[in-house]
């Protein structure tokens, strides 16, 4: 686990060059100074080495640098232990083994020799640094803290290691000491960003708003241009219900530099916690239209109103400033995508299309911006457009599944069947592993073969697209459909129309299905009751209305049949055969 505010702490001590120290016998016992840690005592014990010792040592580290260089880390380590087993105070050799020990993740194994490694050198900046980078990994502050004081004592002209010791200090809430450490570093280099916002977190933690505020004020005076200080004060202000002091200060700033557009997201902070929202929104309009602004921080702040939808004000909301951005980033495909799936959401079908078009001429390696393209356009029946963009789509993605389904069912309802059917197999040829999908495309293979009156292939792609999905509503209702038609396997098709329906309730076409199986197996009282149902949901079918009549006509009600035969022929339905019913009087095949 990192140590929060320490991801700066680490980045001086992961790199360090390998080198040869000399190599010198005898014993070392020493202590790290100013811990009082009971286990901190480290003792190397050294031993007289002989002329042969020495060339040895040196063959072998060097031996073991080369195999380091050429990645050999197992043999390196074999030879960097070698190197200490006869000499066990070479500090070089136990560092360069640590580093090994460290990439491998065995960092107790790294510790303990880093802790060696700095006893037998302790003014050795880089052997700090390694095992700094050692104890943050387990954070073991006290340790680091001691680190940092070895660091600055060694090399007391790095800013960097007064303020990680400050924030180690923090982290172990010793307020005071990290006070002394950020006013150390100032009486040496002066004040800078980094010691006066370090200050103001621990004041903050102190309860000491007043001395939290000053430096910024201070700093504000000094350099009255730079607007970060502003930015800072009035978020304290903020913070500590103290808005007016907050406004008051971005007021100052926006003066100063009237195209700033952190200002305005800073006073639409404000003004939500003011719950003024409507003051709110017009500051993150106004932030929205500056392109200075990241383009990721925008639709960062557009995300967040997506946990509120389907909220008709925060898509609004949403929409208005993912409209913004597009006029703000013209040349950033993003900004176009951001706005089509703001514009669906909204229901902006048609406007969405030609946004997302603009999306893809600017960057079209973005698949599911396609698929959203394609998708819309099938939803509004731009069969055409369907198939060439699709088909664009899969010369560049020819590997998606979905691509190949929309646009066979394009071609499907086009009355293309052939071609449908290459590209609906083309989709199960992919292999995907969504059975949804799968499901949907065999349904569709067995609509085509339904077309081609290839009833055999029809019922095997019906009974594919329920092993995959046995809750595919849309494949139930079809498949039993058509088998009434057929008066084949009826009570299969009951079956599978009463699952749609209750999967379904109310579906006007699926309870028409079910009447319909009911009437071919004469069970007309079963048939008017759903019937009954399907015209309460949809009172203009012309093919309700005359399914209607046929049933009831089977109930010995002559008449009503032939009121719904004529109701049938006023809502459209010009077939032969229902002028035959009305002018016969009587049920025709």
């Amino acid at each position: 686990m990192a140590i929060p505010e320490f991801d700066k702490i680490m980045r001086i001590g992961h790199q360090v060059f390998g080198f040869m120290l000399m190599l010198l016998p005898g014993f070392v016992f020493a202590q790290h100074k100013k811990n009082t840690d009971k286990n901190s005592i480290v003792m190397v014990v050294g031993k007289p080495l002989t002329r042969s010792d020495s060339v040895r040592v040196d063959e072998l580290f060097y031996q073991a640098l080369r195999e380091k260089t050429m990645e050999n880390a197992k043999t390196a380590a074999t030879l960097f232990s070698q190197v200490l087993e006869i000499d066990p105070a070479n500090d070089a050799g136990m560092f360069e083994l640590a580093r090994i020990k460290t990439n491998e993740n065995k960092n107790a194994d790294a510790r303990a020799l880093l802790e060696k490694a700095v006893t037998v050198k302790p003014d050795n900046e880089w052997y700090w640094l390694a095992l700094a980078g050692n104890y943050e990994k387990i954070n073991d502050i006290p340790k680091l803290e001691n680190v940092f004081k070895e660091l600055i004592r060694i090399n007391p002209g790095k800013p960097d290691y007064y303020t990680n010791e400050a924030r180690a200090l923090v982290f172990d809430k010793k307020y005071e000491e990290a006070l002394s450490a950020y006013n150390q570093m100032e009486n040496l280099f002066g004040k800078n960003e980094e010691s006066i916002f370090g200050k103001q977190k621990i004041y903050l933690k102190q309860g000491k708003l007043d001395l939290a505020t000053k430096d910024l004020e201070q700093m504000i005076r000094e350099n009255p241009q730079e607007m970060r200080p502003y930015l800072q004060l009035s978020a304290l202000y903020n913070s500590n219900n103290q808005n007016d002091k907050a406004l008051k200060v971005l007021e100052n700033a926006g003066k100063i530099s009237q195209d700033n557009a952190l200002i305005h997201l800073a006073l639409a902070d404000i003004y939500r916690d003011k719950k003024d929202y409507a003051a709110c929104f017009d500051q993150l309009k106004t932030a929205f239209a500056f392109p200075s602004l990241k383009i990721e921080e925008k639709l960062r702040i557009v995300a967040g109103y997506f946990p509120r939808f389907p909220d008709p004000e925060a898509k609004a909301s949403a929409l208005e400033l993912s409209r913004i951005i597009s006029i703000a980033h013209p040349d950033d495909a993003r900004a176009f995508t951001v706005y089509g799936d703001m514009l669906v959401q909204n229901a902006s079908y048609t406007q969405a299309i030609l946004v997302y078009k603009k999306s893809l001429a600017l960057n079209d390696q973005t698949y599911v911006v396609w698929e959203q393209l394609v998708r819309l356009e099938l939803g509004e029946n731009q069969l055409d457009q369907v198939i060439k963009d699709g088909e664009e789509a899969l010369s560049l993605f020819p590997n998606q599944a979905m691509a190949n389904y929309l646009v066979g069912v394009a071609y499907s309802q086009k009355g293309k069947v052939k071609e449908a059917l290459g590209y609906f197999k083309n989709a199960i040829s992919l292999g995907t592993n969504n059975k949804e999908l799968l499901s949907q495309v065999y349904a569709a293979i067995g609509d085509s073969y339904h077309q081609q009156k290839d009833n055999a292939q029809s019922d095997l792609a019906y009974d594919q697209s329920l092993t995959n999905n046995p809750d595919n509503a849309y494949t139930l209702n079809n498949y039993a459909y058509y088998l009434s038609l057929r008066e084949e396997k009826l009570d299969k098709a009951a079956q599978m129309s009463r699952r749609s329906n209750e999967l379904q309730p109310g579906n006007a076409s699926f309870e028409d299905t079910f009447a319909w199986v009911f009437f071919k197996q004469k069970k007309y009282t079963d048939a008017k009751s759903w019937i009954e149902k399907a015209v309460g949901h949809n009172k203009s079918s012309a093919g309700l209305a005359e399914h209607y009549g046929d049933i009831v006509y089977f109930l010995n009600d002559t008449e009503t049949a032939v009121k719904y035969w004529k109701k049938s022929k006023q809502l459209g339905n010009n077939s032969a055969v229902l002028d035959r019913k009305i002018n016969e009087k009587k049920y025709v095949e």
